[in-house]
């Protein structure tokens, strides 16, 4: 199965997605495009740019580029033209841009970084706990989102050994814990943090993280005692799952007064205050 679980890779304060496939890191054209151009509207330039370089050199573009799903600024997958880091080499050769020489040492330090995390997969844990730290997060917080992480993979290789097999599948299951879980799906759950493209986990709290993990963790031991194969079963088991976590969330609210779902967030003009 096609990993295409979407990650955001930091260029000089720019976001750019990447996912992998087949072991190595592919990257969103647009989103090199607008880190190297600041163009405004980069999938235009991108349309512009393939239709010049297939007159001007008579490259092929398509032939080195794949459209894999990317989650978009709306949270949901949508096709997108991503490249592997040879490929992407070739391209912004022929985007015209200062930061071009910058961008190229950075995208061969990612991809290395690629290269050194499939040979010891600890170096991965370490450099996001180490990239969470610099944001200002706590250690404490920390340490329960590499748990949360922990927990999210053991059950992604559950659905995969029973049959679910479509980013797509992922996505819905995922919600259907999300709604037993929190009463919301993660679209709906992004929405009142005032979240785009971020990571939702990243701007929950300790209780949210919590109960987050909780549904997940119910969801992976049904999984592995029941055995449900396809998507429709794992469908009806992430309801379940995903209702161990929303009956004790309820109980907990009950006896605090409180929401366990929020509206906060972590972003950088509310992480300093939060953190206090």
């Amino acid at each position: 199965m096609t990993d295409e679980i979407t990650k955001i890779a930091i260029f000089r304060n720019k976001e750019i997605r990447k996912t992998i496939y087949k072991n190595e890191w592919w990257f969103s054209v647009v989103d090199v495009i607008e880190a190297l151009t600041n163009s405004a509207n980069p999938n235009d330039y991108w349309f512009k740019m393939k239709i010049r370089l297939k007159g001007e050199d008579d490259i092929e573009l398509s032939t080195i580029c794949r459209q894999l799903k990317l989650k978009a600024a709306d949270g949901k997958l949508r096709e997108t033209d991503c490249a592997d880091t040879e490929s992407i080499f070739r391209i912004i050769q022929s985007i015209p841009s200062s930061k071009a020489e910058p961008f190229k040492r950075w995208l061969a330090r990612v991809g290395y970084e690629r290269i050194q995390e499939i040979e010891d997969p600890e170096l991965a844990q370490k450099r996001a706990k180490a990239l969470y730290k610099a944001k200002g997060y706590p250690d404490e917080w920390i340490e329960r989102r590499m748990r949360g992480i922990a927990i999210r993979e053991e059950l992604t290789d559950q659905w995969q050994k029973h049959g679910v097999e479509m980013p797509k599948e992922y996505e819905i299951l995922t919600a259907e814990i999300s709604k037993a879980t929190f009463g919301v799906t993660p679209g709906e759950y992004k929405k009142l943090k005032g979240l785009k493209r971020e990571n939702l986990r990243d701007h929950m709290n300790d209780l949210e993280l919590l109960f987050s993990q909780l549904g997940e963790a119910a969801t992976t031991e049904i999984t592995k005692t029941e055995h449900p194969q396809g998507f429709e079963k794992n469908k009806h088991v992430s309801k379940r799952g995903g209702k161990i976590a929303g009956d004790a969330r309820k109980k907990l609210e009950i006896e605090t007064g409180r929401k366990v779902v929020t509206g906060e967030n972590y972003l950088p003009s509310n992480i300093t205050k939060r953190l206090k």
